[in-house]
């Protein structure tokens, strides 16, 4: 009976989630996630080669599109071919995102333009397009993959910080403006995650130890740490939940380990 009230609670079956950035470390999990959860995924990326390796890890309920998330003018093309494929688009995660790391005053244009346009601005014009797919069936939920640093900046992130930011401010806008429709949108931002991209970082003995010493549980959060609450938010289990921020940082934000103090425990 348990296992039956669960199922019925976060099952996904029947409903079709696109995924961008679905290459990716995070990406690739929450599209593992959804799919074993029940739900057909759009796998969206421009590493057609890393999508066509993850379509054959989850089987037929995945399908693949090649998506720039900088150009725009494609979205109505390959939103469309996800939904003639599977029948709807029910769940959005805007997981795609790139990042420079270097000092504010070294950031050029086209470093700046690149980051926002994929990161915002993509974002934007993807759920603009995919949000009449989701009033037609007045339901729907949009959940935008945010960062550490909506909350607390580190160094040489200005530009990508900015573009997370704006992304947890246009969840609210999406909320509000959609939510007549039954189309909820929330936002999950990661703390330090161990992916490929960040192993550089986690190596460095002096920016990893910086980063150990803030997370209260004392390491780095892994991709499938976001399944979860990813799977949580796009089910019917969280049908009164949206507009808001959760945030999976191990303790992060909320203030790292502490320093040695009396206790009797």
């Amino acid at each position: 009976m348990t296992n039956d009230f669960l199922s019925k609670l976060f099952s996904l079956e029947g409903k079709t989630a696109l995924v961008t950035g679905a290459a990716g470390g995070i990406g690739s999990a929450i599209a593992k996630g959804l799919a074993q959860s029940g739900a057909n995924v759009a796998l969206c990326d421009i590493n057609m080669k890393a999508l066509v390796a993850l379509q054959k890890g989850i089987g037929p309920k995945a399908h693949i599109f090649e998506m720039d998330m900088a150009n725009i003018n494609t979205f109505g093309i390959i939103t469309a071919m996800v939904a003639k494929t599977s029948g709807s688009i029910d769940i959005l995660v805007n997981c795609a995102g790139i990042n420079k790391r270097e000092g504010f005053v070294d950031v050029d244009e086209a470093t700046y333009d690149a980051i926002m346009n994929i990161n915002l601005k993509g974002a934007f014009f993807l759920s603009q397009t995919v949000a009449p797919f989701m009033k037609k069936q007045n339901s729907g939920s949009i959940i935008n993959i945010g960062s550490h640093n909506t909350g607390a900046i580190l160094g040489g992130v200005s530009v990508y910080g900015a573009s997370k930011s704006g992304l947890m401010s246009l969840t609210r806008s999406m909320a509000i403006e959609w939510a007549k429709y039954n189309i909820r949108a929330n936002c999950i931002s990661p703390g330090h995650i161990k992916t490929d991209l960040t192993t550089p970082t986690w190596e460095h003995p002096q920016r990893s130890s910086y980063l150990l010493e803030r997370i209260a549980l004392g390491r780095p959060g892994s991709p499938e740490d976001i399944v979860g609450l990813t799977i949580l938010l796009a089910s019917d289990a969280a049908s009164y939940v949206t507009g808001e921020e959760f945030r999976v940082d191990g303790g992060c934000l909320a203030g790292g380990q502490p320093w040695e103090y009396d206790t009797k425990f």
